[in-house]
């Protein structure tokens, strides 16, 4: 199915991607006033063309192209083929850009959604136009097409990073100074880690081997590979204790950075309301896992999750049950 996709796709036009008619939708999902196309950009029109064109391609979390995309990746990717640099992650792109209302969406524009609806985004899309926009979808495993009327609910906002009718980009958004060093020792962290996915789980591991891992052993790896970093061969609460002797750290999940080590309590429940009155900070760590940015953290927790993994943090027990996090250096 993918490869006639594809063909179809090659066979088609620009002008026949973008119609001669674009439908906007409002939040409750109905049709506003169409937008002709002769209103488009240049640059709009080719980056819903690229988006197009990549159908079928491999999900893969983080990745850029050209074979395999990320959520932000995509968009990355596309943006800098018609020289529009913007950033890589969805929290950045999210932060930048000219906001948009959601009635006003236009080909090109950027579409971040939230899989509850509300709060920060965890997955976004590129519109292309007549009610439709491609992303790289992590369940679907692939570069799909969808309706924007059937995801409005879960729409949380707009970007554009394309100037109306001239093709040109906006000019860069004043942001605060980025700690390359930080950043980059954070890839290496989470680098690394991803080498072990899969590793099984194994509650109190000797850490003489790699064959099995619990929590902390895992992060201890990871830093140790990625940074050269020794926190010792304690548990959880140990390493939560280096971070605060020897780095930086913090209570606040908005603040945590690519790479930080995240620790959190004892399980309790599914839902918000069995951790309400709960005061994190007077409970015990039990669990350390990795940051990974996008609302993704890299951990093991389990024989019967299949060891180490990535899974959401937002919206689900991990999120209620942070305490800290930050990193040992």
């Amino acid at each position: 199915m993918r490869v006639t996709k594809r063909d179809w796709i090659q066979k088609s036009t620009i002008a026949v991607m973008l119609g001669t008619s674009l439908l906007m939708f409002a939040e409750n999902g109905q049709a506003a006033a169409a937008s002709d196309d002769s209103q488009l950009s240049g640059k709009a029109e080719q980056v819903a063309a690229l988006a197009q064109s990549l159908l079928g391609k491999d999900y893969k979390y983080g990745a850029e192209g050209p074979t395999q995309f990320g959520s932000a990746g995509l968009a990355t990717y596309i943006f800098g083929k018609v020289g529009v640099t913007i950033e890589d992650t969805i929290a950045e792109l999210y932060r930048s850009g000219k906001t948009v209302s959601k009635d006003q969406v236009k080909a090109g524009d950027l579409l971040f959604f939230s899989s509850k609806g509300t709060g920060n985004p965890n997955f976004m899309g590129i519109y292309v136009g007549n009610d439709r926009f491609i992303y790289s979808s992590q369940g679907e495993d692939e570069v799909v097409e969808k309706r924007l009327s059937a995801y409005t609910g879960k729409l949380v906002g707009v970007r554009s990073f394309l100037t109306d009718g001239t093709g040109t980009s906006n000019p860069a958004p004043v942001k605060p100074p980025v700690n390359n060093d930080a950043e980059s020792k954070g890839d290496k962290v989470i680098e690394a880690g991803k080498k072990y996915l899969g590793t099984p789980y194994q509650y109190g591991s000797t850490r003489s081997n790699k064959d099995t891992m619990d929590c902390s052993e895992f992060t201890m790896w990871a830093y140790r590979d990625g940074l050269g970093i020794d926190m010792g061969r304690g548990g959880a609460r140990s390493q939560a204790n280096y971070v605060k002797q020897h780095g930086h750290y913090t209570y606040d999940m908005k603040q945590l950075k690519k790479g930080d080590l995240v620790f959190f309590m004892s399980y309790r429940g599914w839902k918000e309301s069995d951790y309400k009155g709960v005061d994190p900070l007077k409970q015990s760590i039990t669990h350390v896992g990795i940051y990974m940015g996008d609302d993704k953290l890299l951990q093991t927790f389990s024989k019967e999750s299949g060891g180490v993994k990535i899974t959401n943090f937002s919206d689900t027990h991990w999120e209620y049950r942070f305490i800290m996090g930050g990193r040992p250096y």
